[in-house]
């Protein structure tokens, strides 16, 4: 499949027939219309360019009416497709509006779903389906979430048995404005409210943590509803084809029936395994097994599935590069090459050298165990042990952070505002949530240890306490237990990587050397001593001035990497070399 579309569309139709490049449409938008060329079912949607995110921020944050028609023309086509007409009490279209990158940043950006329900679309959805519960949930979920992400409105979270009135009422209270009434007027607000996203303090902090540029944009991919909450035959789920903590090879995900994709990915409401959608709807559970096999070998990568069910139909919403453990990187890595999907020059580009200098931190001393009683369990969601003191706020997190304390960050739940004190921490435990929660998945991509599902109030309790957090066992434990060092050997998978590291690295780069050699320490070279930043030209200078062996910390950064690289030095020394070798990979794909 071919992309057909040209930068200048305004608005693109996702039916299958062309495959548009990420870096147009992002990829939530690329995963609908790669699934749907697949012939998966998945709900008619279109999708709003990146390039017209750049554009409505240069225009002062407008909407200009030559979009506006086009995405009206998009509507029409999920009409036409779905043969309900948006706004109509008599056959009524909702839709769900989206965020999507061209790289993935999970839960950073904004989403409105249920958009279109009015009191009217409301007693009619209750007369077409005979739910009137059903309805009522559904309006009262869509004004819950218009007020806090496109009027940002403060809430607490959704609790079932509201009423659209109740959340209209709590809106106007906290903001002083209404959630509009003509559904018109909610997507134009929600397509902007995505859009400013992208400049949100959370995403500007996750995209400065990952290096990933502030230029570009977000693209807005709108689809039709399918309702999780309608009847017993009804839920959402996450599927990841390979268990994401450990990076075993069977399937591993969660279900929540009655329920739509943000109470599972919001850490919110108590989930269920899979096996529980198995017991349920055998059927069910075997197309969408089936359905995630054929994607992750299309993609040829673990695949993290969004997936709703409404009225025993399953629908997939969403397919991405799964976010996984360091753990479980180092093993999809390698087991992805025995299976013969990758070769072993692509495995050594999936494994990060933070993920490597992770698994290689020490681990809890048996003997630490033997006397040691949790404080809290719960569900083990990122592996990894850390040791730090509780902070509930984000804020204070990150201050104390930056201020050189170790700071486990201890909540009732996280949301994407949380990220810079997620980041700013060694571990975090959640009172709510599952292993596909927001906590999970984003400590997961950071390689924070974290434990999610501790019990209502018992995270908050952990407030100003030395805790040691084993993120493998979901436990958590008062003070600070001993620990054991850990190398490449402890590591079945660490093994094979490294040897395929030394054998694709352009520079030789070992753990020791003869004694009676000579080496130059570059520890200090070219590194200003204030700020700790590195003077590339320096570091580079020094090394083509002396032709030694080299080693010292300075070279694990970029600029010694590239200074490496630029000066043709032939040895290095770092123990272990794996990450290393991994750093000067990636800097020579770059």
């Amino acid at each position: 499949m071919t992309s057909t579309t040209q930068q200048a569309d305004r608005i693109i139709v996702l039916d299958g027939t062309s495959l548009p490049g990420r870096e147009l449409i992002g990829g939530k938008a690329w995963s609908i219309a790669r699934m749907t060329g697949l012939g998966l079912r998945v709900p008619p949607a279109f999708v709003i360019p990146i390039s017209e995110c750049i554009r409505y921020h240069e225009a002062g944050k407008t909407i200009d009416d030559d979009l506006w028609d086009s995405v009206m023309d998009g509507v029409r086509s999920i009409e036409s497709a779905t043969g309900r007409r948006f706004g109509d009490p008599h056959s009524p279209l909702l839709v769900s509006v989206r965020s999507g990158a061209a790289i993935s940043m999970p839960g950073m950006m904004d989403t409105v779903l249920n958009l279109g329900i009015t009191d009217e679309v409301e007693h009619g959805l209750a007369h077409i389906t005979g739910d009137a519960i059903y309805a009522r949930d559904t309006h009262a979920r869509f004004c819950h979430q218009f007020g806090d992400v496109v009027l940002k409105a403060h809430l607490d979270p959704y609790a079932s048995g509201s009423t659209a009135a109740d959340m209209r009422a709590l809106v106007l209270e906290d903001v002083g404005e209404s959630i509009p009434e003509d559904p018109y007027s909610q997507l134009r607000a929600a397509i902007s409210a995505v859009f400013d996203s992208w400049t949100s303090a959370r995403a500007r902090s996750y995209r400065k943590h990952w290096g990933i540029s502030d230029e570009g944009g977000t693209a807005v991919t709108v689809q039709a509803m399918v309702f999780g909450n309608l009847g017993d035959e009804s839920g959402t789920g996450v599927l990841f084809t390979r268990n994401p903590l450990n990076g075993e090879a069977t399937p591993y995900g969660e279900w929540l029936p009655g329920g739509q994709g943000d109470d599972v990915v919001g850490g919110t409401h108590a989930v269920l395994d899979l096996s529980a959608l198995e017991a349920a709807m055998p059927t069910v559970h075997e197309e969408l097994l089936t359905w995630a096999k054929t994607l992750e070998d299309e993609h040829r990568e673990v695949q993290d599935v969004e997936f709703t069910v409404e009225a025993g139909t399953l629908y997939l919403l969403q397919t991405r590069t799964a976010k996984r453990s360091p753990d479980a990187a180092v093993r999809i890595a390698t087991d992805l090459v025995s299976e013969g999907f990758i070769d072993s020059a692509t495995a050594v580009m999936r494994v990060t050298p933070e993920q490597v200098a992770s698994v290689l931190l020490p681990t809890l001393a048996p003997e630490a165990l033997i006397d040691a009683t949790p404080v809290a369990v719960g569900e083990a969601a990122c592996p990894g042990i850390a040791i730090g003191i509780g902070v509930v706020d984000p804020d204070e997190a990150e201050r104390r952070a930056h201020a050189g304390e170790d700071i486990v960050l201890v909540r009732p739940t996280t949301s994407p505002n949380d990220v810079h004190g997620m980041i700013a921490a060694v571990a975090v435990v959640t009172d709510l949530g599952g292993s596909t929660s927001h906590a999970a998945v984003v400590t997961r991509a950071l390689g924070r240890p974290s434990v999610v599902g501790v019990g209502d109030g018992v995270a908050e309790g952990l407030e100003g306490q030395l805790l040691t957090v084993d993120g493998a066992a979901g436990r958590v434990y008062q003070g600070a237990l001993p620990l054991q060092a850990t190398t490449i050997e402890d590591h079945p998978a660490l093994s094979p990587l490294a040897a395929w590291a030394s054998e694709h690295c352009p520079i030789d780069i070992v753990a020791q050397h003869d004694s009676d050699i000579l080496d130059l320490d570059v520890e200090r070279i070219g590194v200003d001593p204030e700020t700790g930043r590195v003077d590339q030209e320096a570091v580079t200078q020094a090394l083509l001035a002396n032709a030694l062996p080299v080693r010292g910390s300075v070279l694990n950064t970029t600029e010694g990497v590239r200074a490496l690289l630029a000066s043709g030095t032939s040895l290095v020394i770092a123990d272990p070399p794996l990450p290393l070798q991994l750093r000067v990979l990636q800097a020579t794909k770059e």
